[in-house]
């Protein structure tokens, strides 16, 4: 039987961290960027942790 390949789709987009949270990157900032605030930008740095019901989905994509 060959090996579960993981979503590639989902590798991308999703990281686990050492305790076992599933982060997401922010939705919002990729374009469109110059008309929103800098305040606004800022919030929108860093990862975020997905809810219970994504997560699970998400973990059954990455094969863990």
């Amino acid at each position: 039987m060959p090996k579960m390949k993981r979503h590639s789709g989902a590798k991308k987009r999703f990281k686990v961290t050492g305790s076992g949270k599933v982060m997401r990157r922010q939705a919002g900032k990729m374009h469109l960027n110059e008309h929103k605030t800098s305040s606004r930008k800022r919030r929108l740095d860093g990862d975020k942790e997905l809810s219970k019901s994504d997560a699970a989905k998400a973990r059954k994509l990455l094969g863990i």
